[in-house]
């Protein structure tokens, strides 16, 4: 479906969440009802509950971030200095709040635990950096973005799919800051990728993820035959072997590299919720009750390849590795 234009978006979408927030909170004792009359009825504890308490968190923080965001864009002038220092600071700062309220109510609810292994947040200090991150299962970009703000105090920018404009508030608030929407591939991704990662200071993370697309095996697969289509036999060949991941994709590492070649590398894997691949998946899996283990390696920027090839087969190295964690770590 064709994103509406950001007119419509603004004027019409944004404002009927905020309604639609309030037509559900004055609804809230009928739906509690509702939910907990049927929780018995399906498998899993309270599973109707959870996922109403969830949605109700969910629409509420997002009314609650559209309004701030209303207040900010007066404060600027009606939005004349939205790009200026202390307003980006300030929608940091709030993409912060509400990456922490969000984060803290749906891993008590939903009984989730997190576990990072890697360097601690204090050796990242005033270091420029490039995110790369394994992409696969229910809200790991999410995940990725709250600990880069809160646990690394990073201010991310990051390359994010077009149809996430969708959502009201992140359609707002993202646009607000540095960050790109992107819906094709090809030259314009790359150029958009270089132009994104160019200029990165002491407390900025640009953030990617190589695969291009959340891991399904029908994915994995595609993108082997691709390679074999496009004669490139030995990608294919390490492709194969990699069980858990996506080929990764060299060209939008290649353009960030190449635009930020003083930032240091951080590679980003995790596990636990990626066998979770469709909302029927989730559905069945609630509460879920488990797990999520993240691991981060940083390489400085010295020890990061300088020529083309070297990059990809670097790339390649770091992806088989990534495959080799997740294995280990599932056993």
């Amino acid at each position: 479906m064709n994103l509406p234009p950001q007119w419509v978006r603004r004027v019409v979408l944004a404002p009927a969440m905020v309604l639609l927030t309030g037509v559900l909170l004055g609804t809230l004792p009928v739906w509690v009802v509702l939910a907990a009359l049927v929780s018995p009825l399906l498998p899993g504890r309270q599973r109707a509950l959870r996922v109403l308490w969830v949605a109700v968190i969910t629409m509420v923080l997002e009314s609650m971030l559209l309004c701030a965001l209303f207040g900010l864009w007066l404060l600027a002038g009606f939005g004349a200095a939205t790009r200026t220092p202390p307003l980006q600071l300030l929608h940091y700062r709030l993409v912060g709040w509400y990456l922490r309220m969000l984060y803290a109510e749906v891993t008590r609810v939903l009984r989730l635990r997190v576990e990072v292994e890697g360097p601690s947040p204090d050796d990242y200090r005033d270091r420029p950096l490039l995110v790369f991150c394994r992409h696969a299962g229910p809200g790991d970009s999410f995940l990725l973005t709250h600990a880069l703000v809160n646990w690394y105090d990073r201010e991310p920018r990051i390359v994010l799919a077009a149809a996430l404009q969708w959502d009201p508030a992140l359609d707002i608030l993202l646009n607000r800051l540095p960050n790109r929407f992107v819906s094709e591939g090809g030259a314009t991704l790359t150029d958009r990728i270089g132009e994104l990662a160019t200029g990165l200071d002491h407390d900025d993370a640009f953030v990617i993820f190589p695969e291009g697309g959340n891991f399904t095996e029908r994915r994995r697969l595609a993108g082997i035959e691709r390679l074999h289509a496009r004669g490139l036999t030995d990608m294919a060949r390490r492709s194969e072997a990699m069980r858990h991941v996506l080929p990764p994709r060299p060209g939008g590492v290649g353009a960030a590299l190449a635009a930020a070649p003083e930032a240091d590398v951080v590679w980003v894997a995790h596990t636990g919720l990626d066998h979770l691949y469709t909302i029927a998946d989730i559905w069945r899996a609630l509460p879920l009750d488990t797990t999520v283990r993240m691991r981060w390696w940083r390489v400085p920027t010295a020890e990061v390849p300088r020529g083309e090839q070297d990059r990809v087969e670097w790339l390649y190295h770091w992806w088989e590795r990534i495959d080799d964690w997740v294995d280990d770590t599932r056993e």
